[in-house]
Order: C-alpha cells, then structure tokens, then sequence
C-alpha cells in the first residue's frame, strides 16, 4: 500500500512540473506548482519527515507560490510578447540545458557511498521523541548561531530589497499627521444648498478648503493647482 500512494504521489508530481514548464499561461503554471508542492509533502510525509511536509505547505504553498500567483496576476504578462524572442534565444538555452544535463551525468555517475558512513557519528534521537522535536533541539542547541545568522542574512535581504524599490514621489500627496488631526469641521466639509436642476458645478463648484495645504506634507500639495475639468480628466 506505501508503494502504491509513493507511486501516485510520485507521478502526479513528475507531472505537475512538466506542467509548470510547459504550461502556456503564467497563471497555471504557478497553480502545477502548488500542486507539485502538495504532492511533494505527501513524499516527505511517508518518509516519515513530517516537520518538512508541513514546511513546505505552510511557507511555499502558504507563502511563496501565493506570492508568485498575486505577481504573475499583477504583471498582466503577455505570453505572446515574451515568445517573441524564444528562437532567437533558443541555442544559447539549448547549450547551457546541455551543459547542465552533462552535469548530472557526471555526478551521478560517480556517486559512491563512503565505506565508513556508519562509524560516523550521529545525534540520537530520545526514546518517543518525535522528528519535530528532534530537529528543533538539534537546531537551537548544537546550531543554534548558524540558525540566528541565516535570519540576520534574510533580514539584511529584506531590508535591501525594501531600499531599492523605495521611490520617493514628491507629486503625491503627504499628510502632516499632528495637523490633520487638529482640522476642525468647518475646515473640510462644506454644505451647499442646491436648487431644483441646479449643479454643484453651475454655482461655481465646490470651495477647496483650505486645510489641505496645511496638514499636507511640505512640498506635497499646492493649493494654488486648477482643478481638472471633466474634459481634461477624460470622462
């Protein structure tokens, strides 16, 4: 019967990344791939890794291909505009997917397991622990410095990332928070009292208040601005 689910499991994982591959629209490509995870957790599960099955559900499922879908989704990618240059690309992919495939060759090939692997020594696992509690001791006892510095090294990634697509647009409008809060009614909102058939616009249009170009941000706001028409806004 583990056969059997490794089988179905194995399958329809091979399958979902060819999938992913192969599949013309973005969108379902990163959908074969969640499902690719999915089925790669079921693998871990019956091999007895469930910490990673769970792993791998919570943070790529949960996290990463939910990102990749909401981006792949904003993007708006036209796929007939990114094939455009697939041929002219073609031999240098080609080389360099030769080249790897030589790789594998070559380490697989070579593969042989150390005569001595069992004189190794091996962290034991406590009698009726299980797998998750033997990875989190073994992580935050015997490496426990490592761990901490592979989060300083994400938060350092982080940080930069937010740095570099940081732009600053002195066109938008900023508001000076302390003056914002100490607008007073009368200062933002206006009542007109209009006349049967009678528009807003006819009897010369709303009062910009004042209070915007003071509770706005230095630089930000210039209450002096013409106000856009409905021709000039398009409608």
């Amino acid at each position: 019967m583990t056969a059997l689910v490794f089988y179905v499991f194995a399958t329809i994982l091979v399958l979902s990344a060819t999938m992913v591959i192969s599949a013309r629209n973005p969108v379902h490509s990163v959908l074969f791939l969640i499902l690719g995870f999915f089925n790669a957790a079921g693998l871990f599960l019956l091999a007895g890794a469930e910490f990673l099955a769970m792993l791998l559900i919570i943070v790529y499922v949960g996290a990463v291909a939910v990102l990749f879908l909401f981006v792949v989704m904003m993007l708006d990618i036209r796929v007939s505009e990114a094939r455009e240059g697939l041929q002219r690309y073609a031999p240098f992919g080609a080389a360099v997917g030769a080249v790897l495939f030589a790789e594998l060759i070559l380490a697989f090939g070579h593969w042989r397991i150390a005569p001595a692997i069992d004189a190794v020594p091996h962290l034991g696992q406590a009698a009726g622990e299980t797998n998750t509690a033997a990875l989190g001791d073994l992580i935050y006892t015997h490496y426990v410095l490592l761990f901490q510095a592979c989060g300083l090294v994400l938060l350092v990634a982080m940080i930069g990332a937010i740095v570099l697509t940081l732009r600053e647009r002195p066109t938008g409008r900023r508001q000076d928070i302390e003056r914002q809060h100490a607008r007073t009614v009368a200062d933002t909102l206006e009542l007109r009292r209009l006349p049967l058939g009678r528009s807003v616009r006819e009897l010369g249009g709303f009062a910009r208040p004042t209070s915007y170009s003071e509770a706005a941000a230095k630089g930000s706001y210039d209450p002096h601005a013409p106000v856009l028409s409905d021709e000039s806004r398009g409608e």
